[in-house]
This record gives C-alpha cells, structure tokens and sequence, in this order.
C-alpha cells in the first residue's frame, strides 16, 4: 500500500494538497482493508474506509469506489464532478480530468469499460459500456465514447469518432 501511495504522490509531483492524491489516498486504503486480518479489525477498517469515501467525494467531487482497478501512475488532474464505476479497470498512467464518468451504459449488464495503458481522457468525457480503449489513446473533451478504440487513436465528438494518431503525437507519461 505504502509503495503505491508514495507512487501516487510522485505521479501528483510531489504535492500533499493536490485533491487528485487525497481520492487516490483513501482508494488505496480501500483496497489494503480487504486484506486485513482478524475479520473485527477488517470491519472497522471498512466503517473508517466509508467514512473517508464519503468525505473524499463530498470535499472533492470524485466518486472512485475500491472496487476499481488502476494500475501505477494514475493522474486526476482537476478535480470535480469525476464518476467512475466500481466495474472499471485502469491500465498504467492514465490521466482523468474533471466532468469525466466512466460507467455502465445500461443497468441490465454491469460490465463497464477497460481501459490500457496511456490513456488520457478529456474534460467532461463520458466512456460508457462494455468497450475497450486501446493504450496510448487521447480521448477528446466532451466525447462521449460507446464502442471500442484501437491502440495509438484518438476518440472525439458526440457520439465519439475514431480517428488513427500519427506515432509521434503518441502520449507518454513517465
């Protein structure tokens, strides 16, 4: 947990204020409490564990349940009005901003999207369904994303259109 924590500072530049590392904070407590041991001490964790979310969401406007997978070198980068669902799964540094939901495009099939690793995703992006977004994929602001996007594309507009990225606009995060 430690590790992943002082990882999530590094990828915020080192900065305790940033609201993007308090939510990656309590996330990743989240996720440590389920291997706590004995059972009474799990459920307490679990009680601070909700306690905390709910202040987090409140204080910062991101929703970002333990129940996501993300992997090293996940940015929030403007917090606010962020949504993401407990079904998601995040690849390597990827970087969200504010206005974005990433969930389920309809309640029947609780499968939402997987994401690969060096995603960026735009101001007020919806990417909703059982899809797949490629790695080293710039979604656009405002795109609302339903269906799948390859590797090295970009996704824009309403409802979002693919489009093939020239090599050297591939976005890298270190």
């Amino acid at each position: 947990m430690f590790d992943n924590i002082r990882a999530d500072l590094r990828a915020h530049g080192g900065d305790w204020g940033a609201q993007g590392f308090w939510v990656l904070l309590v996330y990743r407590f989240g996720r440590w409490r389920y291997g706590v041991r004995p059972a009474l001490l799990r459920k307490v964790c679990s009680f601070v564990y909700k306690v905390l979310f709910k202040f987090v969401q409140i204080i910062t406007g991101v929703e970002l349940p333990c129940e996501v997978v993300i992997g090293r070198n996940f940015v929030i980068d403007h917090f606010g009005g962020i949504v993401i669902s407990g079904y998601a799964r995040f690849g390597d540094d990827c970087r969200i901003r504010n206005g974005v939901v990433v969930g389920l495009k309809n309640v029947d099939e609780p499968i939402a999207p997987v994401f690969g690793n060096n995603v960026d995703i735009g101001a007020g992006a919806k990417v909703l369904g059982n899809i797949r977004i490629g790695n080293n994929v710039t979604i656009g602001s405002n795109a609302v994303v339903l269906i799948d996007v390859p590797d090295n594309c970009l996704a824009v507009g309403v409802p979002a259109t693919i489009k093939a990225r020239k090599h050297s606009d591939a976005v890298q995060y270190t």
